[in-house]
Formats: structure tokens, sequence, C-alpha cells
């Protein structure tokens, strides 16, 4: 068996299986809650010309089908206590398994080093409120004030990773909650300052007074696109949440109340606050703590700068450091411990997010997000063909850790009818993003993607004893 203790490999026993519903529940209200998180939303609401209500319903929309898939993709985590990468053995191979597993590696660190940004200007707002200190743009867009936030938090999820995820887990359940009260006191200070016009103004102020049905129905389908591609990652990678579930009904009832009543609240204070701060300041504003920076308030811009900063760092450590710290340590199971492969992807991070305002963000948020989203599509589609059609929902623990042979390990540990399914489906599901003349199909990028690469794997091996 070919895994380290440290670098958290090994399949978790039931005894170890301790996350009731809560925990799940706390692992998406944080996830959506973040700035990175917001932004995107709020961009969403600005960027499509649709009505509030359209909007939102597409957000809703999205959060009911991402919770399907993850009830899907983490029911093996949560029955054989695997991690991704180990589950991604069975369709990939042993050796195979490499390929999905450092691509979900590298979308994580992408992530990581977008949120590590985001989470910088929320510490940089604290500063600038404390001192009083102004700066122009120094590098990269960013000023002096900027970049020692942003490289004081980059060491700052350093710190909080050498002391343990259990003290992580901590961290981030405490200040989730905070998030909602801050946004909440966020539309009370814009409800006055907009003198009562904030409800009616996130109905039509992003609206396009030319809006018909279709137009209305193809930024529905672009927001609910977008979104299913936001959370794609953790899509597929789920079982590594999901493994820690004291069994299959806190895992169900975790992603029940988290996902759906999280979109709902945290989309509806997201539409009225990016409305709210279109009258009061006259622009649309995507970042929050720019909003907060407006405000005019000494004391609720500290308290919300530590309450976003908290909060993005917590989920920023759970849902992109552990898939990537995951996806390194299974290059070299042996000799990459769980330290090593966290300070791996830092590194990495700190690069990637230094370049987030020069390079990264001028593909615009929706672009960012929905080319990572297309690319993973196709390893969801293989991985749920694999696990539900071909195998019926059995698999052998001892060959998913057997390096060397066993059922997994097919030719020199790589399966070749799934590489060549992933490779179809991720080129025609990312062309879907980019290519001009199937901008029609950009909203079903992720679907295409995850669709194409299930049909495909599941035509080279029906006819093929797998298991």
């Amino acid at each position: 068996m070919q895994s380290n203790n440290d670098n958290a490999l090994k399949p978790v026993t039931r005894q170890e299986k301790s996350w009731g519903w809560f925990a799940i529940f706390n692992v998406w209200a944080n996830d959506i809650q973040s700035l990175f998180g917001y932004s995107l939303v709020a961009s969403l609401f600005i960027s499509f010309g649709v009505s509030g209500w359209t909007a939102f319903a597409a957000l809703i929309t999205a959060g009911l089908f991402v919770m399907y898939m993850v009830n899907l993709s983490g029911a093996a985590g949560e029955r054989y206590g695997i991690s991704y990468p180990v589950f991604a053995r069975a369709s990939m191979g042993t050796a195979g398994a490499k390929l999905p597993a450092i691509l979900r590696a590298v979308v994580a660190v992408f992530w990581y080093g977008a949120q590590v940004y985001f989470a910088s200007t929320a510490l940089s707002l604290l500063i600038k409120t404390l001192t009083g200190a102004e700066s122009n743009v120094l590098f990269l867009g960013l000023s002096g004030i900027d970049w020692v936030a942003f490289l004081f938090v980059w060491a700052f999820h350093i710190f909080i990773f050498w002391r343990g995820m259990n003290w992580v887990e901590g961290f981030l359940n405490l200040a989730g909650p905070f998030v909602y009260v801050v946004m909440i006191g966020l539309v009370v200070v814009l409800w006055s300052k907009s003198d009562g016009q904030l409800l009616s103004a996130a109905q039509t102020i992003f609206a396009n007074p030319k809006a018909t049905w279709k137009t209305e129905m193809s930024g529905f389908v672009a927001i609910f696109g977008t979104m299913v591609a936001y959370f794609a990652a953790v899509m597929v990678n789920f079982s590594d949440f999901s493994r820690y579930a004291k069994d299959k009904q806190a895992m169900v009832k975790g992603n029940l109340m988290g996902l759906p009543l999280n979109m709902i609240l945290f989309s509806a204070l997201a539409l009225l606050t990016t409305a709210g701060a279109a009258v009061v300041y006259g622009e649309a504003i995507i970042n929050p703590t720019e909003i907060v920076e407006r405000a005019d308030s000494v004391f609720f811009s500290i308290v919300a700068a530590i309450t976003f900063f908290a909060a993005t760092v917590g989920i920023n450590l759970v849902a992109n450091f552990i898939p990537a710290v995951n996806g390194i340590a299974n290059l070299s199971p042996s000799t990459i411990s769980f330290r090593k492969a966290g300070l791996i992807t830092s590194g990495f991070a700190l690069v990637i997010g230094g370049l987030w305002t020069a390079v990264i963000s001028q593909i615009g948020i929706g672009g960012f997000v929905n080319t990572l989203g297309a690319t993973l599509a196709p390893l969801f589609g293989i991985l749920i063909v694999d696990y539900y059609v071909v195998r019926k929902q059995e698999l052998s623990q001892a060959d998913l850790y057997n390096m060397e042979g066993g059922r997994y390990h097919y030719k020199n540990g790589w399966h070749d009818n799934a590489v060549m399914a992933f490779a179809i489906g991720a080129v025609f599901s990312v062309a879907a993003v980019w290519v001009p003349v199937l901008s029609d199909l950009s909203g079903y990028a992720w679907i295409i993607g995850a669709a194409l690469g299930g049909i495909i794997y599941y035509a080279r091996t029906r006819n093929m004893k797998l298991a």
C-alpha cells in the first residue's frame, strides 16, 4: 500500500469518520461565502443584463444541480473512506490516476492563489482603515500596502496548515457565520443610503431594457453554467470531504442544507448589496471590501475586513489546499509528505496570486471559472460512469492501493480508454468556452464535457470486463 501516514492518502477508518451533517454544511457555507464567490456572483448579475429574478433563479438551480452531483461523486468516498486521487485509480489506472489528480491539483493551486489575492484585499482595507495610509500602484497593479497584505496572507496560510487541519476546521467554523452578519450590515447601510430604493433597484438596475424572453433565457443558461463550472473542482473531488462523513445520511443532509440554503441566502444578499452599491455610488462594484471602504465607518470597516479575511483564508485551506496537497502527494506517496506538498502548493500560489491582477483577471472572472470547469468536466463523467454503470458501486480497496498489479493496474498502470475519453471531452468542452462559433454552447460547457467523457468511456469499455 503506497500511502504515507503524513499525506493523508490512507483510507479513513470507520472510527475516524467523525463529520456529521453540520460539518458538511460548513464546507459549503464557507465555500459559497468567500470573497471570490461574492465577486463571481456580483459579476454575473452585471454581465448578462437579466432581471434580478432571472439571475436569482439561475443561481438556485445551479445549487440544486451541484447538490445532486456531489451526492453521486461523494458516495464512494463515504463508503470506502478514500480520497479522490485514490478513487480515480479505479477508472484511470493506478498510475493514470496521477493525471486527473495533478490536473485537479493545478486547478486547486489556481484557486488557492486567486483566493490569497482576494483575502489580501480585506487585509489591505484593514491596514488603510487603521493607519489612514494611501499609496499608488507600485507593481502588477498593486500598491505597496497591497503587496504587504498579499505577502502576509500568503505566509499566514503556511502558518495555519503547519499547525494542522483540525485547527483550520475550528477557524473555519468560527469565521463563517460572521460573513452573513457583515453582509446583512452592508445591506442595511446601503438601504439607508439609497432612500429605500434598494429592492426595486435589485430587480431592474442590471436588466437590459430591450430584454426579451430569449435574452433572459440565454442569461439564465450562462449564469447557471458559470456557477456549475465554479463548483466543478469540488464535484470531482468531493470524496476528499465525504470520506470523513459519519454515514451517507450525514453527507446527503449536509449537502441538502449546505448548498440550496446557502445559495438562496448568499445570492439574495449579493444581489441586494451589488444593486445598492450601484444606486448609492453610481457604479457596479463586485468586490465587497470596496463597498465597505466607501461606507465611511471605521468600526464597520475593521469588523468587515477581519471577517472577510478569516472566512476566505479558512475556506481556501479547506476547499483548495487539501485537494492540491492530495494531488501532489499522489505523485510520489512514499516521499512527498503533507507538509512538503503544502510548501509546493504555496510556492505556486505565490506566483499565481501575484499575477492575478496583471494576467489572469484580464480574461474576466467568468472566463477564468468556465475554462477551469470545462477542463475538469470529463473527469466527472468518467468517474460517475465507471463507478455506477461499469462497477455497480463495488470497488476493491486493496487493489486501489496495489501499485504494482491488481485489477486497476491495466496497461502499465494506465487505462488508455479513460485517458482518451478525457482528452476528447476536454477539447470539446474548452472549445465551447473560447471558440466564437460555439459561443451559444458556452453555458453548457461543463455538461458537454462531463457527458462526452462519460459516453466515450462507456462506449470504449462496455464490452470489457474491468472488475
